[in-house]
This record gives structure tokens, C-alpha cells and sequence, in this order.
């Protein structure tokens, strides 16, 4: 069984904790934290196995489909998550399934993370209250951007260098000894099961009536067209003119809309509206 080497267990522990830091900025920060695919994609060009990284990503993606954090702590953590199932996966030689079985509680445990670093913020939080009542503007910059991140980074990179040098052959190691057994039977019909509950919790997210109609054209489309081998690429090009038709479309019936109603507040009325007085 392979093992991660000490520079591809800090490059990902650097990776996962600068997204759990926000040290890359806050809605690109968000967008990674939310989304597994690229922390699956940094894992592989790290283990240089990026084609089974993205497969194994893939399934992890599914479960947090409908995951978003209105504010706060999130249930879970997928970032997190995938940074560490999928060099368990890869070292494994997992399938898809067996990997979201190895995410699940890996995300859960990271939520307990960000919960602590929220603790940790609350001791930093004095020197911006210092610093404002001193009006020092570099003071403040330190205390709400620098200090936060410094102490995001110093508690994530050392346990993430752990879960992933010394806790991730293990891991692999275990799972690979259930290969063919009921356990591991039990985990991939779980996983599975996770994954069809990502898939219908954004279905019924973007299941709108006034956007269903668009939900429906792109499975119709997928089955009409499924024997030209259309990509990713080129759907995803037609479903962004279609969203543009749709966007210029309704643009276009407000501003007649708007003018219509602009002439009615502009007294484009007949004459004989005044014969009554």
C-alpha cells in the first residue's frame, strides 16, 4: 500500500487550510469551501492521478450538491472532506462510493474545526477592539485579516498533515482489507444512497416552477442527444446562450413594460377624460 509523501501531506494541508482560512478571498474562499471538485483536483495534481481524482470527486460532489452555508458553521465540511477521501481513495483504490463512505465523517469532524476556529477568533477579537479605540488603522488590518488567518493556518495545517501522513494508509489500509466483504458492501450502498440525496436535494432547490422548464429541456436534451457523444463542454455552452436568450428576453419585456407604464404616468390621456368638469 502506498503512503503520501511529507511535501504532498503539507501541499494539501496548505491548501485545505488556506480555503478554511478565507485567505484567498472571500467568494472565491467560499466557492472552494462549498465545493469539493477543485480540493479533489489540487489532490491529484499533487498524487499526479488527476483523471481518478476527478472520478472519485465527482461522487463526493454529489452529496454536497445542495450544501450551502446561509451564515456561519455548516453541518459539514467538504473541503475538508475531500481532502481527505480522495488521497484515501487514490491510495486505496477505492470506488467512487466506498470514498463518499470515508467523506462523510471526515466532513463532519471538519465542521467541529471551524466551530473551534470560531472560538479561537472570539480571543483575537480584543486586539481589533484595542486597535479601534486606538484608531490604528494598521492595527485593525493585523487583527481582522492577518491574526484570523495566521491562527486558521496554524490549526489546520498541523491536522491536516496528521490526518493525511499517518492517518490516510491506515485508513486505505482498513478499507482495502474489507475489499469483498459485507462492510465494505454496506458502505458503497451507503455512499450511493448519499449521493441519489445530494441529486434530490438540488433538484428540489432549483425545482422553481418558473425554472423547472429549463431542468426538463437539459435531461431531454441529454437523451435526445446521447448517441452524438455531445461534451460537457458544448452543453454548457448552450445552456449559457439559452440562460443569455432568457435574461435579454425578460430585459426586454420589462422595458416595454416600463415604458408602458411611463407613458400612463406621463397624462397620455384623450381629451374627453375632462369633460366631465
Amino acid at each position: 500500500m502506498g503512503t503520501l509523501t511529507v511535501i504532498q501531506s503539507l501541499l494539501i494541508a496548505l491548501w485545505v487550510a488556506s480555503i478554511m482560512s478565507r485567505w484567498l478571498g472571500g467568494g472565491a474562499t467560499l466557492t472552494l469551501r462549498f465545493s469539493p471538485l477543485m480540493t479533489g483536483l489540487f489532490c491529484g495534481v499533487v498524487m499526479n492521478d488527476i483523471a481518478q481524482a476527478m472520478v472519485i470527486t465527482a461522487g463526493i460532489q454529489l452529496i454536497y450538491m445542495g450544501v450551502f452555508s446561509p451564515g456561519g458553521q455548516m453541518p459539514s465540511e467538504p473541503a475538508v472532506a475531500a481532502g481527505v477521501a480522495v488521497p484515501v481513495a487514490l491510495l486505496g483504490g477505492l470506488q467512487p462510493e466506498a470514498a463518499i463512505s470515508v467523506a462523510v465523517p471526515v466532513g463532519l469532524l471538519g465542521s467541529y474545526l471551524y466551530q473551534f476556529r470560531f472560538f479561537i477568533n472570539t480571543f483575537l477579537g480584543k486586539y481589533t477592539d484595542s486597535a479601534v479605540e486606538k484608531l490604528d488603522d494598521k492595527a485593525i488590518q493585523r487583527s481582522i485579516i492577518w491574526l484570523p488567518t495566521i491562527a486558521s493556518f496554524l490549526l489546520f495545517v498541523p491536522l491536516m498533515f496528521v490526518a493525511l501522513y499517518w492517518g490516510a494508509p491506515v485508513i486505505a489500509d482498513v478499507i482495502s482489507a474489507l475489499e469483498g466483504t459485507v462492510i465494505l458492501h454496506v458502505l458503497e450502498v451507503v455512499g450511493g444512497g448519499l449521493a441519489a440525496i445530494g441529486i434530490a436535494t438540488t433538484i428540489y432547490v432549483i425545482g422553481r416552477k418558473d425554472y423547472l422548464v429549463f431542468f426538463l429541456l437539459a435531461y431531454f436534451m441529454s437523451v435526445i442527444f446521447a448517441e452524438l457523444e455531445i461534451t460537457m463542454v458544448t452543453y454548457a455552452i448552450l445552456g449559457t446562450l439559452i440562460a443569455l436568450i432568457f435574461v435579454f428576453a425578460k430585459n426586454g419585456r420589462g422595458d416595454g413594460n416600463q415604458k408602458a407604464t411611463a407613458t400612463t404616468n406621463g397624462n397620455d390621456f384623450d381629451d374627453d377624460d375632462d369633460d366631465d368638469f
